[in-house]
């Protein structure tokens, strides 16, 4: 290959989608992923990706012991593979609403305003169903409706109703308000990552080098604070040095990001004094601002053996996958996390909670899921006031980051998932889910529950939704990590374009949002 012009650090969600906007801009790119590739057929196979959370396509974060979540540590799977978290994630298209763009605006980052970032999110997208004003459909993001819709599912939408929330069949369009199913990442019922989509369409390019089980140690700059290129271990153990003309793009995820600019100098002076790592450039809040959404799960308990993940055994288990492989259809295209929705639980005039629904019974990392068949209702607050941090533990690269996610540390993330769960167990209890439904499992079969005990069940199972951002800030203050065109500060040659540049989280899942990001990145480079 050629000199490298940009060499891309992490190939997830927004690494596949830079990559693919410079390497059609005929730039010599090389993309560097730390995992292998996305060849699993559990990856592209939607109803499976729980089985690769876990699996050496992901990697999975342990904060330190949290003590206003039980003493319990927050565990945050993130994907370690081509396509990154769109490879292993629920596949669900939701970008926020406009209030949390048009606030980063207000808040000093111009020029990402709503009407800035929907003609983004636009240009990424090809919609199977939708189009103008709120959609696009050219980009290479495939972006449609579900295959299968299991009957748990549709029975929360019909419970849900019966409790006053309106239908919406577009949470991306006019308004977020409402329950309904979810838009998806998948076509031709299979997974549609940015590595299925972005990369497909560029990976045999003659100026694009993709390398998987490469591991970046760190930046290396000139005396001028210029970038010249990275540090890494190879697939083989052995220590590489890439030298680069243009840029290097860090896209490697709100807590390794953080990691890798820390090790090159770059972040809080005392912390890295302390681990003997040189100043490049001061920059406290490298690491801080950490933010995620949490979710709690309701669960009930089904009259029939019917929900997804039970009824995926023996022979049944054998013609699910029949069916897929032949014609791409069946329970096996079903991205789990069916329907949903999102409701204002404070009269604040816009969604404070968002519903992921699985028909089935689930646990987590961490934990086994309840014996037998059923439904999960979770309620997850979308704008959380708790901050966490991730700090260097050493000097060595290989060494994980002291991480406190500060789960559920303000007072007002509790009181809006006590409100999400009394709505939650209020939807349980509906005439249609009652069809289906013989009791609540969890937090407990009784109607009437104190606050006080619905808050210890969320301090005991509250759980991470795996969104986790903030860590790098993007502003137009001293203080800021990266600039407004993604550019980190203090040096030259390096942009940050993943969910840590996200100054507060968007009031949604935030896959569609960091594939955004991306897409500006790219655009801001194009036009320099």
């Amino acid at each position: 290959m050629k000199s490298i012009d940009f060499i891309v650090v992490g190939g997830g969600s927004s690494g596949c989608t830079v990559t693919h906007r410079l390497v059609k801009a005929g730039f010599q790119v090389v993309l560097l992923e730390d995992g292998p590739k996305d060849d699993s057929i559990f990856v592209q196979m939607p109803a499976t990706f729980i089985r690769v959370i876990g699996s050496k396509r992901s990697v999975i974060y342990e904060s330190e012991p949290q003590p206003d979540a039980g003493g319990r540590k927050t565990y945050v799977p993130q994907g370690r593979t081509l396509g990154g978290g769109s490879s292993i994630n629920a596949m669900l298209y939701i970008r926020g609403q406009k209030e949390d763009y048009d606030e980063w605006e207000r808040n000093g980052c111009d020029g990402w305003g709503w009407d800035n970032v929907l003609t983004a999110f636009k240009r990424s997208e090809n919609h199977m169903r939708l189009s103008e004003p709120f959609h696009g459909t050219n980009g290479p993001l495939r972006v449609s409706d579900t295959r299968f819709r299991h009957p748990l599912s549709q029975a929360f939408l019909k419970a849900a109703q019966q409790t006053g929330i309106p239908y919406n069949d577009d949470f991306n369009g006019d308004k977020q308000d409402g329950i309904g199913f979810y838009h998806t990442t998948t076509f031709d019922g299979r997974r549609g990552s940015t590595a299925a989509t972005y990369l497909k369409e560029v990976e045999n390019a003659p100026n694009l080098e993709i390398r998987t089980g490469c591991y970046v140690n760190k930046i290396i700059f000139d005396g001028n604070n210029n970038a010249t290129g990275i540090e890494l271990r190879n697939e083989s153990g052995k220590i590489e040095i890439l030298s680069v003309k243009k840029e290097i793009i860090l896209t490697a995820g709100a807590l390794s990001t953080p990691k890798i600019l820390m090790l090159s100098g770059i972040g809080p002076k005392e912390q890295l004094s302390k681990h003997g790592i040189s100043t490049l450039y001061d920059s406290p809040e490298v690491g801080e601002n950490y933010q995620d959404h949490l979710e709690v799960s309701i669960y009930g308990r089904a009259k029939q053996p019917i929900s997804l993940l039970g009824s995926d055994k023996g022979l049944k288990a054998l013609s699910y996958g029949f069916q897929w492989t032949c014609f791409k259809t069946g329970l096996l295209t079903s991205n789990v996390v069916e329907s949903g929705g999102f409701v204002d639980t404070s009269n604040c005039g816009r969604p404070d909670i968002q519903f992921h629904v699985l028909p089935t019974l689930v646990g987590d990392v961490d934990r086994e899921p309840i014996e037998g068949h059923g439904i999960s209702i979770n309620p997850c607050f979308l704008r959380p006031k708790s901050r966490g941090f991730a700090r260097l533990r050493s000097a060595d690269p290989t060494d994980s980051m002291i991480f406190e996610s500060g789960a559920l540390s303000h007072r007002d993330d509790v009181d809006t998932l006590i409100r999400g769960v009394k709505l939650a167990r209020k939807i349980i209890r509906a005439p249609a889910m009652a069809e289906l439904i013989s009791e609540e499992l969890r937090p407990s079969a009784k109607e009437d529950i104190s606050d006080a005990e619905i808050e210890a069940h969320i301090r005991s199972h509250a759980k991470t939704v795996y969104h986790p951002v903030g860590t790098c800030r993007m502003g137009s203050d001293e203080q800021a990590v990266v600039d407004t065109k993604l550019r980190v500060n203090g040096v030259k040659g390096v942009r940050i374009c993943d969910a840590s540049i996200m100054p507060t989280i968007v009031s949604g899942n935030t896959n569609a949002p960091t594939i955004m990001i991306a897409e500006r990145c790219a655009e801001f480079i194009l036009n320099d």
